[in-house]
């Protein structure tokens, strides 16, 4: 998983379509002996399958949006979203990154989303709550001035690629699931800069904010140990 984001890392730039991005995913993926998890995917059984390997949402787009002919330009604020199954099991990790100059909210933005997931991630332990991840996450969040999308979530993860719990990135301290050892879990905060909802597309995948506000998302697949958390797709 590191290595696949390592790589689409270094094609980051302006002038790339977004299927181009995904073309590439595909082959490290597939290079590595591993296989999408996303691609072929249905949320549900009367839902059609999500078409490609990576989701790749541009500026208010938030999450499952699809790869197409549109091209990078500067300033834009580009999230990928990638999931990979190998020896039977699933990992899902997120990244946002700035196409060439972006100005300072936006760079101030993803900083944020970036540091509320490593904050999320240090309350994972054996017996912490979700409730403790998402507070400490809407905590920080809001301390900075943006708002956490309470609409969408992180999720646990193993041999399916969603899997109880639901892990909300907002709630209250020692509430909900208590956490144990061996318990794996897809972290993900998705904030925006208004304090907007979200808005599915037409196509029926991909989110958007309601007030076209800016939007980050990050996202680790984690496991929780005796000593805390061990991260499986730290790149």
């Amino acid at each position: 998983m590191a290595k696949v984001l390592e790589e689409l890392k270094n094609h980051i730039k302006p002038g790339i379509a977004t299927k181009d991005l995904d073309k590439l995913a595909c082959e490290l993926i597939l290079k590595m002996g591993a296989s999408p998890s996303f691609k072929g995917y249905k949320a549900k059984k009367d839902k059609k399958a999500f078409p490609y390997a990576l989701c790749t949402c541009l500026n208010e787009q938030i999450v499952h949006c699809v790869p197409g002919s549109r091209k990078l330009q500067i300033s834009d604020v580009l999230s990928l979203d990638l999931g990979i199954f190998y020896k039977g099991f699933h990992t899902d990790a997120a990244i946002t990154l700035p196409v060439g100059e972006i100005d300072d909210e936006a760079r101030r933005l993803i900083r944020v989303g970036k540091k509320a997931l490593k904050r999320g991630l240090k309350k994972v332990r054996p017996g912490s709550t979700i409730g403790d991840i998402g507070n400490t996450i809407q905590r920080y969040v809001e301390s900075q001035g943006f708002y956490v999308i309470k609409e969408l979530t992180g999720h646990g993860i193993g041999k399916n690629l969603h899997e109880p719990p639901q892990v909300l990135n907002f709630g209250k301290r020692h509430t909900g699931e208590i956490l144990k050892h061996g318990m794996c879990l897809a972290i993900e905060p998705m904030i925006c800069a208004g304090n907007a909802k979200s808005i599915k597309a037409k196509d029926g995948f991909g989110y958007r904010t309601s007030d076209n506000s800016l939007a980050v998302h990050f996202e680790h697949t984690v496991a929780v140990r005796e000593n805390g958390c061990e991260v499986l797709t730290s790149f």
